[in-house]
């Protein structure tokens, strides 16, 4: 066979690893010394040689190799002249002497690393043994990181089956893998676990788990052992997670006609992790927030966040693990339909929770960020596969699972499942690329949805559509919408639906042009309408109460201009409650998006909230108070005189919906009641609101003194904590000793993430400062920085971005190899509404340069940059918001 040689430098530069090499299977064993925080590791890796080569190239990081061969299947054995390790392309290459022909042979190394303390690859955190601290060893290699643990071929599309052992583990300690445990063996104090080998699987779903657990577990009708791992003393409150699991997986399996197909599935908490959580083939690895249910401690948000994150990763063993993605530009076929068919599977659980609409509020996230300059399309080229890491975002994740919703809207709920069933089939065990997704759809529909929805996954952005009524036309007319105002030539095929009238008469047709007409008469030809409009009695009822919303159901991901007459309708039908709480959302949020670009008056906008001042659903409660909150904020840099009368006019909205819900929860109350009272309470809280303040006093105090612990509901807690630490300064620090008490002494995670969301609320910038010093201590797991900096207040961002300059290398050695670092710039940056501020952080980061974050920085600076444009729009109208805020403030 003709060889061709092949140069070692040329591998540094390539995007993906060279195919003349590929593994089957993995042996691999670790031994752990986690009181010396390294481990080393043998792995015997089945290699198939499908073109002759010189070479093994294979990646690995921050490992030392200390010895290597190679035996084909005539038992011949090569050691190779050079071991080339390179972390930073993050590769190995091995160099022998003599070629490697084609066949099949077996790659063996030795190594060892370091448990290392960045949350990510093989890593160690700890764990309290009674009064004692010891370590503790968790994995996570999504998205390149099992090459920290063991040489691999670590892409998604080269999956192979693994047999794992684990030695050297001290015999109290839970060892978990992806597979049940075949056998352990002792030795005095300690313990080998030997782990059945796995199914075929990509190197990133590879997961260990070593610590001290107790468990509850449950089985499926099918076999399928479930457990729930949980520190000592808890694992009866990890009920609910193991309830959920077993009744998704159920749900699953029959949804898309595919078995689940490991013998058994752990979800385990970890006490240190960077994420929430993480779908490890058989081994779901949490934060312990995500996982444990406490009944003192756990709110309703509590309740549907864990459920989420069950259902989320449960569902990533179809959708990631049993078809996975082909390459990393395809991250959102994992993430994209992960989201969306949890929230599928909860609504079959939980109808009475309504949690489409809180899916509404995730969808919104994607819409921000995907009307910046600065966005990306939902497929990537990514030509580094460590830049993938910035792309676990709203675009991958809710702009992702809002578009596949849309799809299934418009296709219709059986089709859609029959499709993804067949997809299922075709790719499992395998990997798919997103056309392999939309071939099977097109098949199985008979429409062409290549072609309408490629524009979707490969140009950013989305449309406004902008409808005017003239006589009995509708004209529509699609542009990219951009916060930043500017405007493109871009367009889509967009799955259209409208509602004239009534909910019973909708129609769903494609807008393909730029502008299009439809004609509501023949619409509605066989409507109650349509006659209305001929019978001269009916024809002033109709008059007075019809009108036309688009995107009905907020179900497709763009927006919608409406003219000043249908806009003012839909505000009437929004006062007489015709319409669902899904559109009250979508009006409301499209205006607050419009007027953000400037393309809405900030008075209209105010008219518009106005029109919320009644018994709300809380999709729309909570969306009114985000309206409410980023109101006031642009308003304190834009008119700051008028900041009194702005929060009364807020609080005067939210009063209603205040008084009706209280602080006391009543028997038998829904979901949806306890979330509200938790938000309303707090934006009550925020905005200064002086009963509250009290009645927070009040029963923040006994609950501290703990003589009525159900006086403070855990519904109700971070309004409390709120209303204490707005109330404390330099002057007064009881409110922060308090909350610092509380923290320290309380021993439940969820209350100690309410406290850390709390804790920078002060107005004071001298109490903000210091919170910010106390995250750096040992106090604060690295991890749990994500609640405090997103709690930072208003008037604390200037001294925020004051001390994360004096602090940058400290925050940089900490988490500068961390996905987490991301938070730091988003919560302490994106405050700022100027573009003096802009400037500055961006010359600041220019001489401080972070890869890994550059994407979050523009993206940053651009939204400081539409806050500012904003801030001059509202100050030329300045003189009418006045006149209608005082308006406004003063109404019962």
């Amino acid at each position: 066979m003709e060889f061709e040689e092949q140069k070692l430098e040329h591998f540094k530069e390539k995007t993906r690893l060279p195919d003349f090499a590929v593994p089957k299977r993995y042996d691999l064993t670790l031994k752990l010394d986690l009181s010396g925080s390294i481990f080393s590791g043998i792995v015997l890796v089945d290699v198939a040689i499908t073109q002759a080569t010189r070479f093994l190239v294979l990646n690995a990081l921050e490992l030392v190799i200390h010895q290597v061969s190679f035996t084909n299947s005539q038992s011949q054995k090569y050691v190779p002249l050079d071991i080339v390790v390179d972390n930073e392309a993050e590769i190995v290459v091995l160099v022998f002497d003599e070629v490697l022909n084609v066949g099949n042979g077996v790659l063996e190394i030795r190594f060892s690393g370091v448990l290392n303390e960045h949350l990510k690859g093989f890593y160690r955190c700890t764990y309290m043994d009674g009064e004692e601290k010891k370590n503790m060893a968790a994995t996570q290699f999504e998205a390149v990181d099992a090459r920290m643990c063991f040489p691999c071929w670590d892409e998604p599309a080269l999956k192979a089956t693994f047999k794992i052992t684990l030695d050297n583990i001290p015999s109290e300690l839970t060892a978990l893998s992806n597979m049940p445990v075949s056998k352990e063996k002792l030795d005095g104090h300690l313990k080998t676990v030997y782990f059945e080998e796995s199914i075929v699987m990509s190197t990133y779903l590879v997961a260990v788990v070593v610590g001290l657990y107790e468990y509850i577990e449950d089985i499926t009708y099918d076999g399928i052992k479930i457990r729930v791992y949980s520190p000592i003393g808890k694992s009866e409150k990890g009920k609910f997670a193991l309830n959920i699991a077993m009744q998704t997986l159920d749900f699953f399996e029959k949804y898309f006609s595919m078995p689940y197909p490991l013998p058994k599935l752990d979800m385990v908490s970890v006490p240190e992790f960077s994420g929430g959580a993480m779908e490890n083939y058989g081994l779901i690895t949490c934060r312990e927030t995500e996982l444990i249910q406490d009944e003192l401690y756990t709110a309703a948000a509590n309740i549907q966040r864990l459920t989420i994150v069950v259902a989320h990763e449960v569902a990533h063993h179809w959708f990631g693990n049993l078809v996975t993605m082909e390459w990393w530009t395809h991250l959102w076929l994992n993430e994209g339909f992960a989201t969306w068919v949890s929230y599928l599977v909860i609504d079959k659980l939980f109808p009475e929770w309504k949690i489409w609409n809180r899916f509404l509020q995730e969808m919104k996230s994607g819409l921000h960020m995907d009307a910046l300059e600065q966005s990306h399309p939902i497929e990537v080229e990514i030509h580094q596969a460590r830049s993938v890491l910035e792309f676990f975002d709203a675009i991958s994740y809710e702009k992702g699972s809002s578009v596949i919703r849309m799809l299934q809207d418009y296709l219709g709920d059986e089709i859609f499942q029959m499709s993804l069933g067949s997809y299922m089939k075709r790719y499992a065990f395998a990997n798919a690329k997103t056309e392999d997704l939309w071939n099977v759809l097109t098949e199985v529909s008979g429409v062409d949805v290549n072609t309408t929805m490629e524009i979707w996954t490969k140009q950013k952005g989305y449309p406004v559509i902008s409808v005017e009524l003239k006589d009995h036309i509708l004209e529509f007319e699609q542009n990219q919408f951009l916060s930043s105002g500017l405007h493109s030539d871009s367009q889509w095929i967009v799955p259209m639906t409208l509602s004239l009238g009534s909910y019973n008469e909708q129609k769903k047709f494609l807008l393909q042009a730029k502008k299009e007409q439809l004609d509501i008469e023949e619409f509605s030809n066989s409507s109650d309408i349509s006659s209305s409009r001929h019978d001269q009695h009916n024809q002033e009822n109709f008059d007075n109460n019809w009108w036309i919303k688009v995107n009905v159901h907020q179900a497709g991901f763009y927006r919608v201009k409406y003219d000043d007459n249908l806009m003012a309708r839909l505000k009437k039908a929004t006062e007489g409650n015709y319409l669902s709480a899904e559109d009250e959302f979508g009006i409301l949020d499209d205006a607050f998006a419009l007027c953000e670009a400037c393309e809405m008056p900030f008075s209209s906008l105010l008219c518009l909230m106005d029109v919320y001042r009644k018994e709300l659903d809380y999709i729309v409660l909570s969306r009114l108070i985000y309206a409410c909150y980023s109101a006031v904020k642009i308003v304190s840099d834009a008119i700051p005189d008028l900041m009194s009368e702005l929060k009364q006019f807020c609080i005067n909205l939210l009063l209603l919906s205040a008084e009706k819900l209280g602080w006391d929860a009543t028997s038998g109350e829904s979901q949806s009641n306890a979330l509200m009272r938790e938000e309303v309470l707090m934006a009550l809280a925020s905005f200064g609101h002086p009963q509250t303040h009290e009645e927070a006093r009040k029963r923040f105090h006994a609950f501290l003194e703990g003589k009525n612990v159900s006086i403070l509901p855990a519904d109700t807690r971070k309004a409390a904590y709120t209303a204490i630490l707005r109330n404390t300064s330099t002057d007064n620090r009881k409110g922060l000793d308090c909350l610092l008490k509380i923290y320290r002494e309380i021993g439940a995670p969820q209350e100690e993430a309410r406290v850390l969301r709390c804790i920078a609320s002060s107005a004071d910038p001298i109490i903000v400062s210091e919170v910010l010093n106390w995250m750096l201590s040992d106090e604060v797991r690295r991890q749990d920085v994500v609640y405090i900096l997103s709690g930072i207040s208003w008037e604390g961002r200037a001294i925020a971005w004051s001390w994360f300059k004096e602090n940058w290398d400290q925050i940089l050695k900490i988490w500068g190899s961390e996905m987490l670092l991301t938070h730091f710039v988003v919560d302490i940056v994106t405050p700022f509404c100027s573009n003096e501020m802009a400037d500055e952080i961006e010359e600041f980061f220019a001489t401080h340069p972070v890869q890994s974050i550059a994407m979050n920085l523009k993206q940053s600076l651009e939204l400081i940059r539409i806050k500012a444009r904003w801030i001059e729009y509202i100050k030329q109208e300045k003189e009418s918001i006045i006149e209608v805020v005082k308006g406004l403030a003063s109404k019962k």
